[in-house]
């Protein structure tokens, strides 16, 4: 697009009414560059709707790079803009490639299978969860009680160390990924997110060896949440399940227990349905 293009539409031009010229600073050292730089991008978008200079400040990119890959990506609609805010979010055609992902996940379809028929989980969110990079992202969704819990249902993504569902499939990732997450700037999501390494460290432990993971109010303050791992045929973590309830529920001890069992049995039938030998683990 031609300088005198972009002064007549208004909308290309950033927040502050100043333009752009093309031929902006060189990328620097170490930035993703060619598809590596789109998968970046269409990565943070799907984390939050953002401007062109809100992705150009946090990926450290040139202007001019991120608003000629953002245009590429919404003309093929992997990305679409809200005129309203000049923000960018996913778009439809990404939605549909995204679907098919869901169509075609073995994990989901068994642990939908096994969802038909259990009739004993109730007063929970039941989640199937998969780790997307350093977030946990649900998958799959039902809400099994009459007061629905905000931030429990389909698409929702947190920090792998915030919640139990995270904390499952941080747990039993490789020493390698775990080191280099922990090294990271870790978010409080609430006053009581665990963000001391050191202490996280001592929860996944415990993890592996409860094979469960218990959280409360470090995601949102009213609620509690249990999560436990589905193996995949290699005995490498594939997914969690996870059940969030109200914090009335976590105080019910027999209640808490009785989901736990019902949890484990749903795991280790998904787990075994995806060809699991827990001798081999």
């Amino acid at each position: 697009m031609k300088k005198s293009d972009r002064a007549a539409d208004p909308s290309r031009q950033t927040e502050t009414g100043a333009d752009h010229k093309d031929d902006g600073p060189t990328e620097p050292a170490g930035a993703p560059r060619g598809m590596e730089r789109s998968f970046a991008i269409l990565d943070y978008i799907a984390q939050k709707p953002a401007r062109v200079v809100d992705v150009t400040r946090d990926l450290n990119l040139p202007w001019a790079t991120v608003h000629r890959t953002i245009s590429q990506l919404e003309r093929a609609q992997f990305l679409r803009r809200d005129d309203r805010t000049s923000r960018y979010e996913i778009g439809p055609r990404l939605w549909h490639i995204g679907s098919a992902y869901l169509a075609n996940n073995a994990t989901l379809k068994s642990a939908l299978a096994y969802l038909s028929q259990a009739r004993n989980i109730k007063n929970v969110a039941v989640q199937v969860v998969e780790r997307m990079g350093n977030h946990s992202v649900v998958i799959h969704a039902e809400q099994r009680q009459t007061d629905e819990i905000t931030k429990a249902s389909y698409g929702y993504h947190f920090p792998l160390h915030c919640g139990s569902k995270g904390w499952v499939l941080l747990a039993y990732e490789s020493d390698a990924f775990i080191d280099a997450y922990l090294a990271r700037d870790l978010e409080r999501m609430t006053a009581h997110t665990i963000t001391d390494p050191d202490r996280i460290r001592k929860e996944l432990e415990a993890v592996r060896h409860n094979g469960y993971a218990i959280t409360e109010s470090d995601v949102q303050l009213f609620t509690g949440s249990i999560s436990a791992p589905i193996f995949d045929d290699e005995g490498r973590i594939a997914a969690s399940i996870c059940f969030v309830y109200l914090k009335k529920v976590a105080a019910d001890k027999e209640r808490i227990d009785a989901l736990i069992q019902e949890l484990l049995q749903m795991a280790n039938s998904v787990s075994f349905d995806l060809g699991w030998n827990p001798s081999r683990s």
